[in-house]
C-alpha cells in the first residue's frame, strides 16, 4: 500500500518554490552523503554534528533523516505545504535517495544546505480549507517529516481527485466536535507537560513556586530557611508579617513516590493555631486516610496534590512575579471560539 508523507520545505516553507521547480523534496541536516550509511551511522553523525542538543532532540532528528533515507519508497505520495496560499503540493516519489549539491549551487542563501534529496512528480495542489478538520489537525504536526495516516490520506486524495471540497454539511457536522475534542486533548497534554516541569524542581524550588502562587493570589510570603521549620515551610498573610489574619501556614513535601498519610496531617495540624489556615502540598499525593483527617479538622486544611497545584498555577499564572515565572516558564496559547 502506498504511504503518504509530509516533507516540509524548510522554516516558513522558504524552499517551496525550489521543491516545485526542481521536482524534488529535500532535507537539510548537513550529515553528508548518506547513500552508504546505516541507521546507526546516521544517529552517530547527528550526535557529532549537534553536540549541544539533548538526546531526545537528536532522537527525533535522526528518526526523520532515517525515514527519508530508508522508509520512503518510490511510488509513495508526498505533500509539502505552502502557507502563503494555504495549499498543499501533492506528488509521487519517483527516485531513491540521493545526495545532491544543486540546492547549494543554485545561488540562494540556503541555511545549511538541503542535499538529502528525492525526485518527485508533482500532481497538483490541495487547498487546506477543503479538507476535513480531522485531516487539518493531522497535517498541523510541526515535524519536518512524518507519515500521514490512512484516514487523512484518503481525504486528501478524495479532495484532489474531485477538485472540490468535502460537502459543507459534512464539515459542519464534524467540525465543532472535532475542534472541541482537539482542544480538550491539547489542554490535557499541556497540563501533563506542566506537571513534568514541576516534578523536575528540587525541594527548595518547589517551596519558592508555592510561595509565588500565594503571592499571585494576593498574599505576602515568608519562606523558611533550610533546617527545622516546625511544620511551616511558608507563612502567608496579608501583611507579610503574620500579624494580620488570615495567616496561612504551608507545608511542602516534594516526594513523587510517597503519598502523605493521616499521621503527617495530624502532625501538621498540631502546629496550627485556631486562627490559622493550613495548606499541605504533596506532589506525591495523599492517602484516603489523610484526606479524611483533613476534612474532619476543626482548623481548615487544604490538601494540594500535584494535579491541584498545577491547576492553580494555570489559573493565577498571569499574576505570577518574575521569580515565580522563572521556575516554570509558560506561554499562553489562544484558541478560536
Amino acid at each position: 500500500m502506498k504511504k503518504m508523507w509530509m516533507v516540509r520545505a524548510g522554516k516558513g516553507a522558504f524552499l517551496i518554490d525550489e521543491f516545485r521547480s526542481r521536482n524534488i523534496v529535500a532535507l537539510g541536516w548537513c550529515l553528508g552523503d548518506l547513500t552508504d550509511k546505516s541507521e546507526d551511522d546516521i544517529r552517530l553523525l547527528m550526535e557529532e554534528q549537534n553536540p549541544n542538543e539533548s538526546k531526545y532532540t537528536l532522537g527525533i532528528w535522526s528518526s526523520q533523516v532515517i525515514k527519508f533515507r530508508y522508509a520512503i519508497k518510490q511510488g509513495d505520495y508526498v505533500l509539502s505545504y505552502n502557507p502563503s496560499i494555504r495549499k498543499y503540493l501533492l506528488g509521487e516519489i519517483v527516485s531513491d535517495y540521493y545526495f545532491s549539491k544543486e540546492m547549494e549551487e543554485s545561488g540562494a542563501d540556503y541555511i545549511g544546505g538541503h542535499n538529502d534529496t528525492r525526485d518527485v512528480k508533482w500532481l497538483g495542489e490541495v487547498p487546506r480549507d477543503n479538507l476535513k478538520v480531522s485531516t487539518r489537525n493531522t497535517l498541523g504536526a510541526v515535524s519536518t517529516l512524518f507519515n500521514i495516516n490512512e484516514e487523512a490520506k484518503k481525504d486528501i486524495l478524495k479532495v484532489f481527485n474531485n477538485k472540490a471540497p468535502v460537502k459543507e454539511d459534512e464539515i459542519e457536522e464534524t467540525e465543532d466536535e472535532d475542534v472541541s475534542i482537539l482542544k480538550d486533548d491539547i489542554i490535557e497534554k499541556s497540563i501533563e507537560f506542566i506537571k513534568d516541569e514541576v516534578n523536575k524542581l528540587d525541594w527548595d524550588e518547589m517551596q519558592e513556586l508555592v510561595a509565588g502562587l500565594l503571592r499571585a493570589m494576593g498574599y505576602k510570603t515568608f519562606v523558611s530557611p533550610p533546617g527545622s521549620d516546625r511544620g511551616k515551610d511558608i507563612v502567608a498573610s496579608p501583611d507579610g508579617l503574620g500579624l494580620e489574619d488570615p495567616v496561612i501556614l504551608v507545608e511542602v513535601k516534594h516526594r513523587n513516590s510517597s503519598s502523605m498519610g493521616a499521621s503527617e496531617i495530624r502532625s501538621f495540624k498540631g502546629a496550627l493555631k485556631k486562627t490559622n489556615r493550613g495548606i499541605y502540598v504533596s506532589t506525591g499525593g495523599f492517602t484516603k486516610e489523610a484526606r479524611y483527617e483533613a476534612e474532619r479538622s476543626e482548623i481548615p486544611i487544604i490538601l494540594m496534590d500535584l494535579d491541584r497545584l498545577v491547576k492553580f498555577i494555570i489559573q493565577y499564572y498571569d499574576k505570577f512575579d518574575n521569580d515565580a515565572r522563572a521556575l516554570i516558564p509558560l506561554t499562553k496559547i489562544y484558541w478560536p471560539l
